[in-house]
């Protein structure tokens, strides 16, 4: 007889509740996903009418209410520039708190603040501020001042954490070898830290790429997409919407495979460098 494997106390219960959980996190995508995938003149819920590529062609080609094209790609530039200003700005505030500055516990609370804070009351905030300067918030503009109080304490906290696990004899050994300032931080800190700034920008363009409650009160006059998006449930919605939610979900779940595979090639590349390194010693030791 074969061996039975035996599931331990209260297995099934606990099984049963984690499925149930995924279901609830995937199955709103799941169903979008699907329902996409109607024909012309579907509604926008199940039973679904057809199957085709309808809704995806008038996503890319308009003929309805709802033109996603421009709002898409403010969406991307405004995420491109948040994630770079995020990676930057979180590299230079992990450099300058492991200095221990004059005050450095009260800059990382003001930093960490906006957290706190509900998204709208920022939006509104930032709004009420350009509207009393006698300016126009737009989305490149207010919006991204508003994104970069999101973005920025968690870019900040994960410099903070890669920063704290950065042993400080690395550079003291390249100054010991007669490197500068500039050359510890392009050879040594930076090579090192780049992980961690991968997954800053993951984080900095993720975060900004679907924001809408910062948005909503300092779009301006052109919107990003999540905003679209929300102004056409309102008026006059149809599964085009699930069209451009299937293909954003893509677009997200593509840039995080590539930030991954990144992260792996440093990973592959720092392993094999470092073997490279012990072999050539083993062999200057042999001779």
């Amino acid at each position: 007889m074969g061996h039975e494997t035996r599931r331990a106390p209260g297995y099934w219960p606990r099984a049963t509740i984690f499925y149930l959980y995924l279901l609830f996190l995937y199955g709103p995508i799941i169903i979008i996903v699907v329902l996409s995938f109607q024909d012309d003149g579907a509604s926008l819920s199940f039973p679904m009418q057809g199957f085709s590529l309808f809704w995806f062609k008038e996503v890319i080609d308009p003929s309805y209410i709802g033109d996603f094209r421009w709002p898409f790609g403010r969406s991307l530039i405004l995420g491109l520039i948040v994630m770079f200003l995020t990676m930057g700005l979180s590299f230079l505030a992990g450099l300058a708190f492991r200095k221990n500055f004059t005050g450095n516990i009260v800059v990382f609370y003001i930093v960490v603040a906006s957290l706190i804070c509900p998204s709208i009351l920022i939006s509104l905030g930032i709004g009420l501020g350009f509207s009393n300067l006698g300016m126009t918030s737009q989305w490149w503009s207010g919006a991204l001042g508003a994104h970069l109080s999101w973005t920025l304490p968690f870019g900040v906290l994960i410099m903070l954490a890669v920063f704290s696990r950065l042993d400080p004899r690395l550079e003291e050994a390249a100054r010991d070898q007669g490197a500068t300032q500039w050359q510890t931080l392009r050879n040594v800190i930076i090579p090192i830290t780049l992980p961690g700034l991968i997954g800053v920008a993951l984080f900095g363009f993720t975060l900004s790429y679907d924001e809408f409650p910062r948005t909503s009160s300092v779009a301006g006059e052109f919107n990003t997409l999540p905003v679209e998006l929300v102004n056409t449930l309102t008026l006059a919605a149809t599964p085009a919407i699930y069209a451009i939610g299937t293909m954003t979900t893509v677009f997200s779940l593509v840039v995080i495979f590539v930030s991954f595979l990144a992260v792996y090639i440093i990973q592959k590349r720092r392993t094999g460098a470092g073997f490279n390194i012990a072999r050539k010693a083993g062999k200057a030791s042999d001779g």
